[in-house]
């Protein structure tokens, strides 16, 4: 990179990438290059803030950045490892391959816990950026392998006591998104017999859109699932798959623990440098916690609250899981562990008669209720032109909804149209 390069880097750090592209710059100032690395540093100090305080650091293009882990997913997988180590050998003395390297998130944050880490990647220009990186995040050790995975698996198996890292791309070869786990590249599905006879761990990293029971179905020697949100948006599935020698006896996919985590946006607040070889963290970054497995939830019957307690219900709690919890399904077993009742069996929506501090989602308290007659919403919306609004188990859209009541973005009022367990329709006034 020129030195007109980087300085028009510099002086337009913060500046919007779409003007400065219609804009004239000077000729000895390469522009392509120039906007890849100002849009790369604004989307990693909102992403990756502990990396976009690093001087220095080279980003790819815009679609490696949105592809890549989060900080705090990343130091999520940290902790697993470290737990792993607590109970087995210390990760010091433990190769680490991360198969799919993209930008290098994950492998930056891991990999300094082990005593040789190889990042593996197809794209060369993405090589070659992580490589300019590494020394700048405390690897220089670090190996930097440009090719595919499938060749690295098909060699001899690597040292005893190995741990992968494989993250499939979610893509076909014309660039739409795959919905099955077979579909992705690498095709795991494929490697699986080899990953475990490469590795004591392989750590498997998937779409959270991707379907949990299919992919067990698929896989063999899976011991955990973690289905990990951040700040109440899901980001992954997380699978540990065992080798062939630990995780050859027949485990009923009912019975591997599903783990829903919660984790909080910013680390960097918590743990001061994620890229550094700073002892192991008890992971405080989680901020809700929940595990059960698919027996429990299918030995629990499920039954719903009566519909005249709520429209009676004024001043009861109502609570909605967070994303992690309901994608993995445990929509039964969160009815076990709080004493809460649930709406309906499509609205995922929960109240109960008391407030549940340590509840792992959203809560509210219910203010109001109102049918969907033209009288009661008119009580309901009395002096209201303007509103939050949510929709839970209710057939229409927010938009069609928020126009059929004639009210507006924004305000402080917060609704919720959900249907109960008897097909009647409500609107739920609520508060936090």
């Amino acid at each position: 990179m020129t030195d007109a390069t980087q300085a028009f880097i510099r002086e337009h750090a913060d500046d919007d990438v779409r003007q400065l592209a219609l804009g004239r710059v000077p000729a000895d100032v390469n522009l392509r290059e120039a906007l890849t690395q100002i849009e790369g540093r604004q989307l990693a100090a909102r992403k990756l803030p502990l990396l976009a305080a690093t001087d220095g650091i080279l980003y790819p293009p815009r679609l490696s950045l949105e592809q890549c882990s989060s900080e705090a997913t990343a130091l999520y997988k940290r902790h697993l490892l470290e737990q792993l180590s607590i109970v087995h050998c210390p990760l010091s003395i433990v190769n680490f391959i991360d198969l799919t390297g993209g930008f290098g998130i994950d492998f930056m944050t891991l990999a300094p816990l082990f005593s040789r880490a190889v990042y593996v990647e197809r794209n060369a220009d993405l090589c070659a950026v992580v490589r300019h990186n590494l020394p700048l995040v405390g690897l220089p050790a670090a190996e930097v392998v440009c090719g595919e995975a499938e060749d690295i698996l098909s060699g001899e198996p690597a040292a005893a006591g190995t741990v992968l890292l494989i993250d499939p791309a979610r893509r076909d070869a014309a660039g739409r998104k795959v919905a099955l786990i077979e579909d992705c590249t690498p095709d795991v599905c494929a490697l699986q017999e080899q990953l475990r006879r490469h590795a004591a761990y392989t750590f498997i990293k998937l779409s959270p859109m991707l379907d949990i029971v299919a992919a067990l179905r698929a896989l063999r020697g899976i011991t955990d699932v973690h289905v990990v949100s951040v700040d109440g948006e899901c980001k992954e599935l997380l699978l540990v798959m065992q080798s062939a020698e630990e995780g050859d006896a027949a485990c009923c996919i009912d019975n591997i623990p599903i783990h829903c985590v919660d984790l909080a946006t910013s680390p960097s607040a918590i743990i001061p440098s994620a890229l550094s070889t700073s002892p192991p963290s008890d992971a405080p970054l989680v901020k809700s916690s929940f595990t059960f497995t698919l027996a429990e939830e299918h030995s629990i019957s499920q039954d719903y609250l009566l519909p005249s307690l709520i429209r009676e219900g004024l001043g009861v709690s109502l609570f909605e899981p967070n994303p992690s919890i309901l994608k993995a399904g445990a929509f039964k077993t969160i009815c076990q562990r709080f004493p809460v009742h649930k709406l309906a069996q499509h609205s995922h929506l929960y109240v109960s008669n008391t407030p549940i501090p340590d509840f792992p989602g959203r809560s509210w308290r219910i203010d109001d209720v109102s049918s969907f007659s033209k009288s009661d919403l008119r009580r309901l919306l009395a002096g209201v032109d303007a509103a939050d609004l949510t929709v839970r188990g209710f057939p229409m859209s927010v938009a069609s909804l928020r126009k059929q009541l004639h009210l507006s973005e924004g305000g402080n009022t917060h609704l919720i149209a959900t249907t109960l367990s008897d097909g009647t329709k409500l609107l739920l006034k609520v508060s936090h």
